[in-house]
Formats: C-alpha cells, structure tokens, sequence
C-alpha cells in the first residue's frame, strides 16, 4: 500500500531521521535553531549577533540545517537572507523514534512475559 500523499515512505522516513540527527549533533547548530525557535526568522548577521559563533561559521550551519531540511531561506529586501524553522522534518525523526520505541517495549515485553514463564 502506497504512502498518504505528504508522509514519507518508511526507508524515506528514516533518511529524514538520519538527516535530523546528524543536523542536531552539534552544538552550535542546536543553538542556531534555540535562537531561531526564540526569536523568529533572522539573518546569519542577527545569528552572530546573538551567538558565540563567527557569521561564516553560523552560515556553514545553516546550510547543513537547510540541508537536513530543518530551516529554510526566505529571500527578502536588498539580497538579505532571512532563516525561517520548519517543523516537519523534527516530526519526522520523533515519529521515528516513536516506532523505537514501540519496537523496543514489544520486545522486552516479550522478554519479560518469557523470563516470567
């Protein structure tokens, strides 16, 4: 059965998860998306500002939370770029970990009922 239109298909699922993972390993990058989870949409300049990063770095990362789909470019007045969050990849690797764990409780329950047997 195919996927609902909009919902990943599961080896696409887990591409995304991976994708959020490694975008949310590094520091920098988690404090890059605190900044823009607190104070909406802002430029690599407003990031530096706010951050103990250099401007170059913080445009490194945003290009790898771009990439992991995790923030976007929105193109405004006199070529500033402005990086918005998007939620949707998150919900993804949640969901993800969600099937997990549903996977892990299944199989210790199993464990259990049979250590108890």
């Amino acid at each position: 059965m195919p996927p609902e239109s909009g919902t990943p298909s599961a080896p696409d699922v887990e591409a995304v998860a991976e994708q959020v993972f490694v975008a949310l390993a590094d520091p920098s990058r988690r404090n890059i998306l605190a900044a823009l989870a607190a104070g909406g949409p802002a430029t690599a300049t407003d990031l530096a500002n706010r951050l103990p990063i250099t401007r170059q770095a913080i445009a490194k990362h945003l290009t790898l939370l771009s990439e992991a789909g995790l923030v976007t470019a929105e193109h405004g007045e006199r070529r500033r770029v402005r990086y918005r969050l998007q939620s949707a990849p998150m919900q993804v690797a949640q969901q993800f970990l969600a099937a997990l764990a549903r996977d892990w409780d299944t199989n210790l329950d199993a464990l259990r009922n049979h250590l108890d047997g």
